[in-house]
């Protein structure tokens, strides 16, 4: 598990220096117009839609684009789309489980998307609920070290619901359940603790280890699920060591 956080880290800072940055503002965008269409505008009175609007910010979307996204998504202004999420589950090179979480205004162009990316990169779908049992919905609260210890991160959020405190490296993640992920944002904010991303996400109960040959094959697939358009998020069982991920990440 700590191999996809450590590798989705790494490459969420380079993705906001590549070409790739256009793709990523667009899914950040669709993630506050379907926060702000669910929960209604105002981020103070709706949690997601905060989140939502935090990890824009983060990764540089400019506050005109955020904030027309909340006047679509909210029906305050005309043009926003009526997106549905849609899960779907395959397995990958050295048969590790993937969940391929899209957002999409049309079902039969995303089941196209996501199954020719698999096939293409050595990956088979697979029938709804052979692959889901093996993940558990959880909060995600990203903090950028910026000089901070592991204890200072744990002191912040342990009573308000926090499971665990992982080190990926240049930030920690912590963990909680979905329903305390708030609570645990909230209780951050309070410490005067910064954090890049909170937001719920699907973790593995098992993992699948992989060396350098395998985790390439693997990160290319997932690459390439993450470059269709209607995809948000893509979550896999793999676990990669920190010298193989420094392998292939150089």
């Amino acid at each position: 598990m700590s191999g996809h956080s450590k590798w989705a880290t790494t490459k969420h800072k380079k993705a906001a220096l590549d070409a790739k940055r256009g793709k990523l503002f667009a899914k950040l965008i669709k993630n506050i117009e379907v926060a702000a269409r669910t929960g209604g505008g105002d981020p103070e009175a709706n949690p997601t839609l905060f989140d939502a609007v935090q990890k824009a910010r983060k990764s540089s979307v400019p506050m005109d684009n955020i904030q027309r996204a909340i006047k679509r998504g909210s029906g305050a202004e005309a043009g926003g789309a009526d997106y549905q999420t849609i899960m779907y589950e395959g397995y990958g090179p050295s048969g590790v489980a993937v969940l391929i979480e899209c957002l999409t205004d049309n079902r039969n162009r995303a089941a196209g998307e996501v199954r020719t990316a698999m096939t293409r990169n050595g990956g088979n779908m697979a029938d709804p609920g052979s692959v889901a049992y093996l993940f558990t919905r959880k909060g995600v609260v990203i903090v950028p070290k910026n000089g901070l210890a592991e204890d200072d991160v744990l002191d912040a959020v342990l009573d308000a619901g926090a499971e665990e405190v992982n080190d990926l490296g240049e930030s920690f993640e912590v963990v909680s359940e979905a329903g305390d992920m708030v609570a645990v944002r909230t209780a951050l904010q309070q410490a005067g603790i910064d954090y890049d991303s909170a937001e719920a996400n699907f973790l593995p109960s098992t993992s699948v280890q992989l060396d350098a040959e395998g985790a390439r094959k693997v990160f290319k697939l997932i690459e390439a699920l993450e470059d269709c358009d209607d995809v948000q998020n893509v979550y896999a069982n793999m676990d990669v060591a920190d010298d193989v991920l420094a392998e292939v990440m150089g």
